[in-house]
C-alpha cells in the first residue's frame, strides 16, 4: 500500500545552535548604531551637510533593521505549533523583503533632496563634517566586523549586514566630501557624493529584494529544479524506479523543503529505499526537509508527467 514519509535534518538543530551568538552580535550592532545615528543627526544639522544628515537617516533604518533582524533571530528558533507547522523560520525572509523596501524608500529621498540642494547650495562646515564621519566610518567598521561571518544563506543578517555597507559607504562618501569642501569650497561636492552613494545602495537593496521575493513566492532554490532532481534520483541505483509529482521551495535562505512521488522496485524495503533516498537529496541538492508518497504502481494520472522533461 503507498505510504509517505519525511524526515528533518540535524540542520536544524544546528541552525539554532549557533543563533544565540547571532542573536547577541545583532544586539550589540544595534546598540552602536543607535549611538552613531544620534551623533552623525546632530553632526548633520550643526555642519548643514546633507552627506551626513543622508548617513544618519540610512543609520536610523539599520537600526531599525538590526533591530528586527534580532527580533527574527529570536523568533526563527521559536518551535512549531498548531498554528505554523514549519515553525518560524521564514521571518528571517520577511524581514530581508521589508529591509530591502525601507532602502528603496531612503534612496528616494536622498536623491530628491541632493537634486534640491544642486541648484541651492547651502553653507557647510566641513571641519565638522569630516570629524563626525571619521567616527562614523570607525562604529560602520567595527559593526560589519560584528556581521561578518554570519551564514551566507541567512537572510535575516543579511539584511542587516547590507544597510551596514550602504552606512559604511555613506561615511565614505561623506569624509570624501568633507575633504573637496575643505580644500576647494566646492559645496556641491556633498549632494554629488550622496547622490552616488545612494546609487550603491540600490543596486544592494535590489538584489535582496529579488532574493527575499523568491523565497516568498516559493520558487526553487538556485541550482535545483524539479526534473534534475526526478532524474537524479532514478539513476542513484537505490530502487527507484519514477519520480514525479516533484515540488521543492524554500522555507528560508538556505533550507531547501521538497515533496514527491516515488515508485520502488518490487521486494524492495520502502524504508531502507526511503533512508536512501533522504540521504541523496541532503548530500545533493541540501534539500533539509523532504515529503515522500511511496507507491508500488506505476502513476496512472495525467499530472504525473514531469512539466520539463
Amino acid at each position: 500500500m503507498p505510504h509517505s514519509h519525511h524526515s528533518h535534518d540535524a540542520h536544524d538543530e544546528q541552525h539554532g545552535h549557533g543563533s544565540d551568538h547571532r542573536e547577541v552580535k545583532l544586539f550589540i550592532a544595534f546598540a552602536l548604531t543607535l549611538v552613531t545615528l544620534c551623533v552623525e543627526a546632530f553632526g548633520g544639522w550643526l555642519s548643514g551637510s546633507l552627506a551626513l544628515l543622508a548617513d544618519a537617516g540610512h543609520m536610523l533604518v539599520d537600526a531599525l533593521a538590526l533591530l528586527f533582524a534580532w527580533l527574527g533571530a529570536r523568533f526563527a528558533q521559536r518551535a512549531a505549533d498548531e498554528r505554523r507547522s514549519y515553525g518560524y523560520a521564514r521571518v528571517e525572509v520577511v524581514v530581508g523583503y521589508t529591509n530591502a523596501l525601507a532602502q528603496f524608500a531612503l534612496v528616494a529621498w536622498i536623491a530628491v533632496e541632493a537634486i534640491s540642494r544642486l541648484f541651492a547650495p547651502a553653507p557647510i562646515l566641513g571641519g565638522i563634517m569630516l570629524v563626525v564621519a571619521i567616527g562614523g566610518l570607525l562604529v560602520n567598521l567595527l559593526v560589519l566586523r560584528l556581521l561578518h561571518s554570519h551564514d551566507e544563506h541567512d537572510l535575516n543578517t543579511a539584511a542587516a549586514r547590507l544597510h551596514v555597507l550602504g552606512d559604511l559607504l555613506g561615511s565614505v562618501g561623506a569624509i570624501a566630501a568633507a575633504l573637496v569642501i575643505r580644500a576647494f569650497g566646492w559645496n556641491w561636492a556633498d549632494p554629488v557624493i550622496s547622490l552616488l552613494v545612494s546609487l550603491l545602495i540600490l543596486r544592494s537593496a535590489w538584489r535582496l529584494l529579488a532574493r527575499s521575493a523568491h523565497i516568498l513566492l516559493e520558487g526553487a532554490p538556485l541550482g535545483i529544479d524539479e526534473t534534475r532532481i526526478a532524474r537524479a534520483v532514478e539513476s542513484a541505483g537505490i530502487g527507484v524506479m519514477d519520480v514525479h509529482h516533484v515540488h521543492v521551495w524554500e522555507l528560508a535562505g538556505g533550507k531547501a523543503m521538497a515533496t514527491l512521488h516515488a515508485r520502488i522496485d518490487e521486494g524492495l524495503s520502502a524504508d531502507a529505499t526511503l533512508a536512501s533516498l533522504h540521504r541523496l537529496l541532503r548530500s545533493e541538492f541540501g534539500i533539509v526537509h523532504a515529503t515522500v508518497q511511496i507507491e508500488a504502481a506505476s502513476c496512472a494520472s495525467d499530472r504525473c508527467a514531469r512539466p520539463h522533461a
